[in-house]
């Protein structure tokens, strides 16, 4: 494939396939990732959709977007997989991943995010096993469930007046249960809180939240794209002066686990954002 026939840029390992001076096609994020590889600087992989394909989403739509990069998203996720000795979607060895917009220009919380895309009710377990942690799990999880319900299924409240239903759920149960603070729940309050989170998100939407991690990475994918245009985001470009047809690129990339338990400084456990290397603190 030529390099300008090139959509998706995988970057990790020692050499990625883009660089700084790739800004304009690969965004802010996307070409600092990549010259972080190529100086030698540990990166853990990823790969990054271009900003070229943000424009294309904009003009024909989600569908076609699908079928134009569908077979590069597949080999640079197997290159991820590689990489990092674990498999997408795997129950006995899962591959978790975020997705994170990244512009040309620094719009910083302007667009939308979703961290910890494959897990489900089969990883779980296996991400139990390799973690050692069965709480820690099952809070990424509820955590995920609310940001993806949030982000990509319509779930966000509209205003900071409006309530996030998932907040009011969680604050109910932690009434019923008697806990002051969210490390306060055990890890089977948290299982039911999964489980009034997905009823919740059905009630609500009429669709199930869905199970397929390839179905979590496409719908996450496309939600960026679409937070380009988020009311936010446009005033962002308008006061800024940063022109609408730029559009966005994606970086998705393998998330990594920092300490998990009681045993670290803090006593709490975080999953490590590999593209900025702050920590989201799950309790």
């Amino acid at each position: 494939m030529s390099k300008q026939s090139k959509k998706v840029y995988f970057f990790g390992g020692k050499k990625a396939d883009g660089d700084a001076k790739m800004r304009n096609l690969l965004g802010g994020k996307g070409a600092n990732l990549a010259e972080m590889v190529n100086i030698g600087v540990p990166v853990p992989p990823g790969f990054t959709i271009t900003t070229e394909v943000c424009t294309m989403f904009n003009q024909r739509g989600r569908d076609f977007v699908v079928n134009e990069i569908k077979r590069e998203v597949e080999e640079n996720m197997h290159r991820v997989e590689k990489e990092m000795n674990a498999r997408f979607g795997d129950k006995d060895n899962p591959l978790l991943m975020s997705v994170r917009s990244g512009a040309r220009a620094s719009m910083p919380g302007m667009m939308d995010t979703v961290l910890n895309l494959g897990l489900n009710e089969q990883t779980l377990e296996g991400l139990s096993k390799k973690t050692g942690n069965e709480r820690f799990v099952w809070d990424s999880y509820r955590r995920f469930v609310q940001m993806y319900g949030d982000v990509v299924m319509g779930m966000k409240p509209a205003n900071k007046e409006e309530e996030d239903p998932f907040d009011v759920i969680m604050e109910h149960l932690k009434e019923e249960k008697g806990a002051e603070n969210d490390q306060d729940l055990s890890t089977g309050d948290l299982k039911e809180l999964v489980k009034r989170f997905k009823k919740a998100v059905k009630d609500e939407t009429g669709r199930d939240f869905p199970e397929d991690p390839w179905e979590q990475l496409w719908g996450s994918v496309m939600a960026v794209f679409e937070s380009w245009n988020n009311p936010r985001a446009t005033y962002y470009r308008m006061k800024y002066k940063i022109p609408a047809e730029w559009g966005t690129a994606i970086n998705v990339q393998a998330m990594v686990f920092g300490n998990m338990g009681d045993s670290s400084a803090t006593g709490v456990a975080f999953t490590r954002d590999a593209a900025t290397g702050e920590n989201i603190f799950n309790g």
